[in-house]
């Protein structure tokens, strides 16, 4: 797995899911900016998809939470209804 912050890092099992949100918002950043990364840019994701990618790297089952943050941070874009996602290619990544 690759260097995370130490915080981040707390947050992640074994496996690199996300086990909780955290209150901190500075961390809350850094788990979206992490998720952020699973998105392939150049593709487009219906909400199911989102949603699965999502549960797939985290625990808390809360896949609408992150979706939510994904878009209102600029992460993901989306289509007025919802009907498709996309990764933004400007998006910056911590590394």
């Amino acid at each position: 797995m690759a260097e995370h912050p130490a915080e981040l890092a707390a947050l992640l099992d074994g496996e690199g899911r996300v086990l909780r949100w955290p209150s901190k918002r500075s961390i809350q950043r850094q788990v979206i900016d992490y998720l952020a990364g699973k998105f392939e840019i150049g593709r487009d994701y219906t909400e199911r998809e989102v949603n699965a990618l999502l549960n797939r790297h985290h625990t808390f089952d809360d896949a609408a939470l992150l979706r939510r943050e994904l878009f209102e941070l600029g992460y993901l874009n989306r289509e007025k209804d919802g009907s498709k996602y996309w990764r933004t290619p400007n998006t910056r990544l911590m590394v």
